[in-house]
């Protein structure tokens, strides 16, 4: 059985759960043990039951609880090294880190890893795919641009979880500083809700199943903007939802 849900998705901490009965895996810990024991619960999910965590960058709201969550558990932090050098730098303890090169597949244990490049202000930041069988599921948030690498990685996938942060018009009219303003609008920031629409259209396909919009600003968005976007570009029905911040996201689960 497959089992794939955002547990938080936002500025305030991110963490995603993705797993079979063989293989349990976080891709991101930005919020507490304590917040994470009680979501995964929400899914019947056992905290001690996760094998490993990947780690998508090393910005505050990504990893704040891996070093926690891995030592607590006894389990390996997965990240490039980059990443995994500037993760180890706000440590105060060693937990156990294998590295990963960005570009190339790996396995962990019945999941098939591939990481790669996105756009976005840190050192070396990472999407992932994950192939289960026969199921593709993309992970792709905190990018302020979509290359041709992004969205040839993204194609034919049953599940996406895709980053639509912003409403620009929101952006430019809320009271944020404006180096607020020029990161988020920019190359390396986040992605717009009709970036986000304007990916899904190129990769969509009639297999895919389920769309998570995720990371959606709190002041600079609104879930039934981010869903209208969407629709409004991408014509054919699919299921989509938000991911959100404050609770747990509905489960995918596939026998």
């Amino acid at each position: 059985m497959l089992k794939f849900c955002p547990l938080a998705s936002g500025s305030k901490g991110n963490a995603i759960y993705i797993g079979t009965q063989e293989t349990k895996l976080l891709i991101d810990v930005g919020i507490s043990f304590k917040a994470l024991g009680e979501k995964l619960g929400e899914i019947d999910i056992d905290i001690g039951e996760i094998d490993a965590i990947l780690v998508t960058h090393e910005h505050g709201d990504h990893i704040r609880g891996i070093e926690k969550t891995a030592t607590k558990l006894d389990i390996p932090i997965l990240a490039n090294s980059e990443t995994a050098k500037a993760a180890l730098g706000e440590m105060k303890s060693r937990p156990r880190f294998k590295i990963f090169s960005t570009g190339e597949s790996f396995e962990f244990g019945e999941v098939e890893v591939h990481p790669f490049s996105v756009q976005h202000d840190t050192l070396d930041p990472v999407a992932f795919t994950f192939q289960i069988g026969k199921i593709k599921i993309g992970v792709c948030a905190d990018l302020g641009f979509v290359t041709t690498l992004v969205k040839g990685h993204l194609l034919e996938c049953d599940y996406l979880y895709l980053e639509a942060n912003h409403e620009p018009s929101m952006v430019y009219a809320s009271n944020r500083p404006a180096i607020y303003k020029q990161r988020v609008l920019g190359r390396q920031g986040h992605l717009s809700n009709d970036a986000c629409a304007e990916l899904l259209k190129e990769v969509d396909h009639p297999g895919l199943k389920h769309v998570y919009l995720a990371h959606l600003s709190s002041e600079c968005n609104h879930p039934e903007v981010a869903i209208k976007r969407v629709r409004e570009k991408v014509k054919r029905e699919f299921s989509l939802s938000i991911a959100y911040q404050d609770r747990v996201s509905h489960s995918i689960v596939e026998s």
